[in-house]
């Protein structure tokens, strides 16, 4: 009866309104919508209003579009391409069926219509129909007389910027040239910034309730599914905004609302949590700035005249690896596109090796070597550039080849800008780092350093802080004289000496733009090895040339500078976040002192809105949650390596890391998986901890005891995917196989001659894809010749087998010339690694989720089949024992 009342009135009321601001009604008699109320109230003239209702639609179909939403008046049609992209072709839209299913059931149960819109199932939503009584606060049914089926409008633009009427195309153009304009007036960005800030500050210090503060992270988040999906740079500033805000909100209610202990193990532990939180949430802004706006800077075109280019000296140091890593490189080296009188190739050989002198001689290259190994690579480096002239210096480390453009891809921006002190490419690998081979994800799963080199150093570029990563680059000697050489202070030296010539006012520059390609890391052990060398180092430059104090650096370089550092500090407290649910579970402690609502309502949407930020801001470069994995995989052997070098930064040495081994056979690390196992088996423990809480504990609790067992449960499936990686998969390939489509001519012993073009390479042989098959006998001996550019070369191939159309071929022996001929005609062509910035794995969070979760279930797998063999394998040899006796 009550709400039979108040539906009759807000019907009268909305009668009187229709009449007094003369909305006009729908075409098909519904009653008028949000907007036509909105535009009445405003806007009085109806051509006015019309026109705004075109830009809308208009705005309204763009989005669409993109969404591939095909009915937009369906708001589950919006939420469901919101949170789900399409299928692809001929695949079933399972969220839709299950939406489909959720949304039968829901309005069965509101007795609403199955095309109910928001407002009909709120209004449904207040009042039960059982009791008659409000199931909300009154508040909420404010919602019911709003129909939240309308789009946002664009009506205020003309109020805010003066744009007079035009077609919504047009507008929509202009609209973006007028707001890329306005941003550009520093009066206003200042006013922006301002009234910004005050509006942000007022939100993130509002105290709410925890179901308004439900309500507000719903719409936040609703905003945030909607900016995710569009393109412009703008977009990715309003969600980090949004994560911003979410997390600022969180942070006032942490620091204010849970830390009220009550015993003091619970205080303990409780306050570790909040210092492993606070170092997340500073990394998470530092993040945010670092890469709020990548560069993406263009190459630079050199003078046409050769005589202006300068003089170039390229350095190769290498210390133990073996020949057939250090060839290829050389060779490549050699075919770089430069004028010959202007470049000198050295091979600075730590070793000294009599196999490596004799190799430069054959191969036309400088040799160099030293009487010591002092200050290891750096060292090498710095008494190169003591003993040579030339105005720039290039450094590839020795598995790094570079293809014929690397000079004129990078030169150009030296002679642009005197003050510029370094150009550096990123590192891209043609083989399997150990996360790829052991866990199958190439070409699936971003690899764990397209991250640094996609997004970071582009985003660093932006501020004037490119580091130098000590291959793939070239600096200018007078800079490296300036700071006195390569850093010897760190066993990272190339960030060290980046970080000298910015506070000396040297400038560097980033080009995305792949110019050399080498060797990952062979196992996972050589794997952690390299980056506990990394991580020592950026700790021992934090301590001794901490970038947040000291002269000559902006606040953009400091910010970059401290990111890159304080990054490899995450070893405690991931360790602390994969035993914290422990403390409950298994101990009783409360270590957050807050109801299971509140803690939801201000952890989730925080963790929600970083997940949706980062993954706009690195999809194509590194999917939601295998940060998660690289850390857990990462945390234990950085941990203690950075704790003591921030104490004593002078403990630690140089570790050289080993590349171009093999794996004779696939095995179980035991030794490296030791503390994923001992992680493991605590959060198993709290585990069952839990589910006996759950049948046995007090009733009061299961809020955090849900909770947490969620938690342990995430900890379980990372931990799961560590011991996954560490299970060794089987490599004995000497010379890695690359895929690459490139023009050959095939000339068989009968005189034929045919085109076709390769599908893959290696240093032993390729496959060709012809267009039609051949028949062909295993043994017959040919000729390939391929080409680059005008040149064309042959190579002598032996046929070692026909599938179809693809034909399998090895080099037979080749002498120096076409073994360097090879080299620069596949490794060393200039459009060699042209795809590597190919999107092929956009993030999908959701997808990635159940991806990081299947490689959890895949360790355990592994594991269980690993212990159930050792266990069969001591069985037998017991029985063969008491058989034998």
């Amino acid at each position: 009866m009550i709400r039979d009342a108040l539906r009759t009135l807000c019907r009268l009321g909305s009668e009187i309104l229709v009449v007094r601001l003369a909305v006009p009604p729908r075409a098909d008699g519904r009653p008028p919508s949000l907007l036509q109320w909105t535009l009445a109230a405003t806007l009085r003239s109806p051509s006015h209003q019309r026109w705004v209702t075109q830009v809308g639609d208009h705005a309204v179909t763009r989005l669409a579009m993109r969404l591939e939403v095909n009915r937009l008046d369906q708001w589950r049609d919006w939420w469901l391409r919101l949170l789900f992209p399409p299928p692809r072709a001929g695949r079933t839209d399972y969220p839709a069926r299950a939406l489909a299913w959720i949304n039968a059931r829901v309005t069965h149960r509101l007795d609403v219509p199955v095309d109910a819109s928001v407002g009909q199932m709120v209004q449904a939503l207040v009042w039960r129909r059982a009791d008659r009584r409000p199931a909300f606060p009154p508040y909420v049914g404010w919602l019911a007389l709003r129909d939240n089926n309308e789009r946002v409008r664009l009506w205020l633009v003309q109020t805010l910027f003066g744009i007079p009427p035009d077609t919504p195309a047009q507008l929509a153009h202009r609209f973006d040239e007028q707001l890329e304009r306005v941003m550009q007036w520093r009066v206003t960005s200042a006013v922006v910034a301002l009234l910004g800030m005050i509006g942000v500050f007022w939100i993130v210090t509002t105290p709410f309730e925890p179901f308004e503060q439900l309500l507000f992270s719903i719409c936040t988040l609703t905003l945030a599914l909607v900016f995710r999906r569009l393109d412009s740079q703008y977009s990715v500033l309003v969600l980090i905004g949004l994560s911003l805000i979410s997390t600022i909100r969180y942070v006032w209610w942490r620091l204010t609302q849970s830390l009220a202990f009550d015993t003091l193990p619970e205080a303990a532990v409780g306050y570790t949590l909040v210092a492993a939180e606070m170092y997340t949430w500073m990394i998470l802004l530092f993040g945010y700035i670092q890469t709020v706006w990548p560069l993406q800077r263009r190459i630079t075109p050199l003078p046409p005249d050769t005589r202006e280019w300068p003089s170039v000296d390229i350095y190769i140091p290498t210390y133990n690896e073996g020949l057939d890593v250090v060839r290829p490189t050389v060779y490549a080296a050699c075919g770089i596109d430069w004028p010959p009188e202007k470049l000198n190739i050295y091979l600075l050989d730590d070793g000294r090796r009599d196999e490596m002198r004799e190799f430069a001689a054959l191969a036309g290259v400088h040799y160099m070597t030293r009487p010591d190994n002092r200050h290891a690579k750096a060292g090498n480096i710095n008494h190169a550039l003591g003993k040579t002239q030339g105005e720039f210096v290039a450094i590839f480390d020795c598995d790094h080849i570079p293809v014929r453009s690397f000079l004129q891809t990078t030169m150009g921006a030296f002679l642009k800008d005197p003050r510029c002190s370094l150009v550096q490419t990123p590192h891209h690998f043609f083989s399997d780092d150990p996360f790829e081979r052991n866990l199958a994800t190439r070409g699936a799963v971003p690899n764990e350093g397209r991250l640094f080199y996609g997004i970071v150093q582009d985003g660093n570029d932006f501020w004037n802080a490119s580091f130098f990563c000590g291959s793939c680059a070239v600096l200018r000697r007078t800079a490296l004289d300036e700071v006195g050489g390569v850093a010897v202070e760190t066993v990272t030296e190339d960030a060290h000496t980046a970080l000298k010539m910015h506070r000396r006012g040297w400038n560097t520059v980033y080009l995305k733009v792949v110019q050399a390609a080498g060797l990952a890391t062979e196992s996972l052990s050589s794997h952690v090895g390299q980056r506990i060398r990394w991580a020592r180092g950026m700790a021992q430059i934090f301590r001794v040339d901490n970038p947040l104090f000291g002269r000559g650096l902006k606040f953009g370089q400091r910010i970059c500078y401290a990111n890159g550092m304080l990054h490899f500090f995450y070893g405690i407290p991931r360790i602390i976040f994969l035993l914290a649910p422990i403390a409950y579970l298994f101990f009783g402690l409360h270590i957050v002192q807050a109801a299971a609502l509140s803690i939801c309502a201000y952890v989730l949407p925080h963790i929600a809105h970083a997940n949706i930020a980062n993954s706009r801001i690195q999809g194509k470069y590194r999917h939601s949650f295998w940060s998660d994995v690289y850390e857990a995989v990462l945390a234990w052997y950085v941990a203690l390596p950075t704790t003591v070098a921030f104490i004593n930064p002078r403990y630690g040495k140089f570790n050289v890391t080993a590349k171009g081994g093999l794996i004779e056979q696939s095995f179980f690390d035991w030794n490296i998986s030791k503390p994923y196992l001992v992680l493991l088996g605590f959060n198993l423990l709290g585990f069952l901890a839990g589910v006996l809480r759950y049948f046995y504990g007090p009733a009061h609790e299961m809020g955090a005891l849900v909770f947490n067992l969620a938690w342990v449960t995430f900890n379980l499936a990372v931990l799961g995917a560590a011991v996954a990686v560490a299970t060794e998969v089987r490599q004995v390939r000497r010379t890695h196989r690359v895929s690459m489509r490139m023009p050959a001519m095939l000339y068989l012993p009968d005189g034929r001659t045919i085109a076709c073009h390769t599908r893959d390479f290696s240093g032993g042989g390729l496959a060709l894809l012809l267009s039609v098959p051949l028949e062909l006998s295993e043994g017959t001996e040919a000729q390939v010749a391929l080409s680059r550019g005008a040149t064309e070369y042959g190579f002598p191939v032996r046929v070692v087998g026909v599938r179809g159309q693809a034909l399998f071929l090895s080099f037979m022996p080749l002498t120096v010339a076409q073994d360097k001929h090879l080299v620069q005609f596949t490794f060393g062509r200039a459009d060699a690694w042209r795809d590597w910035d190919v999107e092929r794995t956009h993030d999908e969070p959701i997808k990635a989720l159940f991806e990081m979760l299947a490689m959890g279930l895949r360790g355990y797998q592994v594991l269980a089949n690993y212990l159930l063999g050792k266990l069969v394998t001591r069985w037998q040899d017991r029985l063969r024992s008491a058989r034998q006796t």
